[in-house]
C-alpha cells in the first residue's frame, strides 16, 4: 500500500502546539504542576533558573515552540493516514504514539543516564497528556 497524501490543517497544528507549550508551562510549574519536584530530581534549583533566564531562555523556548509544531504536525499526519475523525479515535492514536516512541525513547534517560524513575514519569506524564489533548483536537479539527 502506497502512502497518500494528507491535507493538514494548518490552524489546528498552530493551536495544538500552543496548547502544548501552554500544557508544559502549567505540567512544570512550580507553583500550579510537578516543577518544585522537576528541578530538584533534575538536579537545578531556582538560582540555577534564573541564570538561565539572564543567559536567554528566548531561544529555548522558540526552538520548544518548534518541536512542538513538529510534533504536532507528524501527528496530524498519523491521524490523517488512520482517517481518525472523532476525539477518542485522536485520543487513541496519541496514545499509541507516545506509547510506543516516548515511553520506550524516553526510557533510555532513566537506564542510561542514572535519571530518577520519578524524573521519567513526570516527563512521559506530560507527554502523554499532551498527545492525548492535542491527538483528539487534530482528530476533530481536520
Amino acid at each position: 500500500m502506497a502512502i497518500s497524501y494528507v491535507l493538514i490543517n494548518y490552524w489546528a497544528v498552530l493551536v495544538a502546539a500552543i496548547i502544548h507549550m501552554v500544557l508544559g508551562a502549567l505540567w512544570y510549574s512550580p507553583s500550579y504542576g510537578f516543577g518544585n519536584i522537576w528541578m530538584k530530581l533534575s538536579g537545578l534549583n531556582r538560582k540555577k533558573m534564573n541564570a538561565m533566564k539572564k543567559k536567554g531562555m528566548t531561544k529555548a523556548y522558540i526552538l520548544a515552540f518548534v518541536s512542538a509544531l513538529v510534533l504536532n504536525y507528524i501527528l496530524a499526519n498519523f491521524i490523517g493516514y488512520v482517517s481518525a475523525a472523532t476525539f477518542v479515535d485522536g485520543m487513541f492514536l496519541g496514545f499509541l504514539i507516545w506509547f510506543g516512541f516516548l515511553v520506550t525513547t524516553m526510557l533510555g534517560m532513566m537506564l542510561w543516564e542514572g535519571k530518577s524513575y520519578k524524573l521519567y514519569l513526570i516527563n512521559v506524564g506530560y507527554y502523554l497528556v499532551s498527545l492525548l489533548i492535542t491527538g483528539g483536537i487534530l482528530a476533530v479539527w481536520s
